[in-house]
């Protein structure tokens, strides 16, 4: 008896220390390390609007599928896309090659990696969530964007967390992240838990990547006046007016592939509002690598022609696969004569019309024209909004 009642003294004067010194209390920043690394680029209380962002009522495309974009989730994918911690020597992030300055492509031919350079010159990565294609990569070897993020973290060349040629694996990456501050944090603030998975990383980087989007162009200004894409853009000037309808028309061709009449047939794999690439085209004709050895005939996807050059006209980086591309004048060259080079057996079929190599006979101010034309698919806001810029302090 003597027992029980000391022990029940002992709890009730426990409760009442507790309960009347408030003094006792320790307030615990659950975002202490957030805001010492982040400082006020980030702030959980209140955070950039990625989730409801204004999408132009003639964008039909959509694939966010089962990982809808919340402000939490991108915020971490800012995070991660920034982050050189993914590379297995701190050096390299996913920003890195996919640069807010270029479009989030690369100026470089091949962009850098842990060890060495990439195979493929990197794609800008714009309006990736209203993209026609699905797959990503130049290959398609990705079946969608989630999957695609850890792609480059797991190979060798590009962040070196691969499990290969001496490199430690994903796992190691994910215990490497656990032990950081800032991830505790925010892996609980999104999901509830400072658990790292793969698949968590992938749904975060895919909701900001897919955040990223541009609607703010010559073009957006004009398509929102006009009922549909055929009839002319009243901000407009007739040469960009000659070139929106030379790049929507489909050429005329005879029975050897010459372009007799019509238009440039370019939305035939770039279609008007969203201009990203058609999910069925073959290669477009340039098959070779970085490298010079040999052939590469897999390249099939394309980033969307939005923000292809910035308003000025200057390119967001060398254009296709290999970088070989400069301008917007030799872009539009290079359809304007297509070889079939031996060996290519994945060419479009839409540039080998009657079993030729198409020959569009372009024209001084046909070629003027179309330049005028990409030249509006271009905005500003996707190179400066700072939701999308660097979290990390220089």
């Amino acid at each position: 008896m003597y027992k029980k009642v000391s022990l029940l003294f002992l709890v009730v004067f426990a409760y009442s220390c507790s309960s009347d010194d408030s003094s006792n209390y320790v307030e615990i920043d659950p975002y202490a390390a957030i805001t010492a690394t982040f400082g006020s680029n980030i702030n959980p209380e209140s955070l950039y609007n990625y989730a409801n962002q204004t999408i132009p009522g003639y964008i039909t495309k959509d694939n966010t599928a089962g990982n809808s974009i919340t402000n939490k989730g991108a915020t971490l994918g800012r995070v991660l896309f920034y982050d050189k911690n993914l590379s297995s020597n701190n050096t390299i992030s996913c920003s890195s090659c996919h640069q807010q300055a270029n479009a989030f492509g690369d100026t470089n031919i091949a962009s850098t990696g842990v060890n060495g350079t990439t195979g493929r010159h990197s794609m800008r990565l714009i309006n990736t969530r209203f993209a026609n294609e699905t797959r990503f990569f130049w290959d398609e070897r990705a079946l969608n964007l989630e999957t695609q993020t850890t792609m480059p973290i797991k190979d060798h060349g590009e962040m070196g967390f691969s499990g290969t040629n001496g490199d430690q694996n994903f796992n190691d990456l994910i215990t490497k992240l656990s032990n950081i501050g800032y991830y505790k944090e925010l892996f609980t603030f999104v999901y509830g838990s400072e658990e790292i998975t793969e698949n968590k990383i992938q749904l975060a980087l895919a909701q900001f990547v897919r955040s990223i989007q541009s609607f703010d162009s010559k073009y957006d200004l004009g398509r929102a006046q006009v009922a549909n894409d055929g009839q002319p853009f009243p901000n407009f000037t007739p040469q960009e007016n000659q070139g929106k309808n030379l790049f929507l028309s489909p050429p005329v061709f005879d029975a050897t592939g010459n372009r007799t009449s019509g238009g440039l047939g370019c939305a035939g794999c770039h279609a008007a509002p969203e201009f990203d690439i058609n999910p069925n085209t073959g290669n477009n004709g340039i098959i070779g690598t970085i490298n010079g050895t040999g052939i590469d005939i897999t390249n099939t996807r394309a980033p969307s022609l939005r923000d292809l050059v910035k308003t000025d006209g200057t390119p967001n980086g060398p254009m296709m696969h290999t970088g070989v591309i400069t301008t917007l004048q030799a872009a539009v060259g290079h359809y304007g004569t297509i070889n079939l080079a031996p060996g290519n057996t994945n060419l479009d079929v839409k540039l080998r019309p009657n079993g030729f190599g198409q020959q569009l006979h372009l024209t001084a101010p046909e070629v003027n024209a179309l330049m005028a034309f990409l030249k509006t698919l271009s905005g500003t806001n996707v190179y400066t909004d700072v939701k999308w810029s660097n979290p990390f302090p220089n």
